[in-house]
C-alpha cells in the first residue's frame, strides 16, 4: 500500500476497486469519430449506456433505464439491460455510427453487462 492510503470496507472497497480498474482500462480503450466508446454505467437499481467520440468530447447517442420507453418495464435488471442495448444500437445507428470500441467502466463483463453488450450486438452494432 501506499503511505497515506486508506484501507477502505464493504461497498467502498468495491466501489473503489471497480474505478482502479476503469482507470486501467481507460489507458488502453479511447473512442474516435470512426469507432467511438460504448460506455456502461451501473448502479444497483439502473443501468446507462452511452456512445462517446472521444476526440471531440461529445456524446453521440445514449440509453438508459430511466429513458420512458424502458422505464417501468417488465422483466429483471437483465431484462432491462438488453432493452438498453438494443435502444442504444438503434440510436448509434441513427447518429451514423457502426462499429464501437466497448468500454465495461470496470465492471465485470458478465450478468447485466454481457445482456447489454449482446443485445446491442444483435441489433447491428459491431465490437
Amino acid at each position: 500500500m501506499a503511505y497515506g492510503q486508506k484501507i477502505l470496507k464493504g461497498d467502498a472497497y468495491k466501489r473503489a476497486a471497480i474505478k482502479r480498474r476503469h482507470i486501467r482500462i481507460r489507458k488502453s480503450i479511447n473512442g474516435t469519430a470512426e469507432r467511438p466508446r460504448l460506455v456502461v454505467t451501473r448502479s444497483n437499481r439502473h443501468i446507462v449506456a452511452q456512445v462517446i467520440d472521444d476526440l471531440k468530447g461529445h456524446t453521440l447517442a445514449s440509453a438508459s433505464t430511466l429513458d420512458t420507453s424502458i422505464r417501468g418495464g417488465e422483466g429483471d435488471k437483465s431484462a432491462q439491460a438488453k432493452q438498453v442495448g438494443a435502444l442504444v444500437a438503434e440510436r448509434a445507428k441513427a447518429a451514423g455510427v457502426e462499429a464501437v470500441v466497448f468500454d465495461r467502466g470496470g465492471n465485470q463483463y458478465a450478468g447485466r453487462i454481457a445482456a447489454l453488450a449482446d443485445a446491442a450486438r444483435e441489433a447491428g452494432l459491431k465490437f
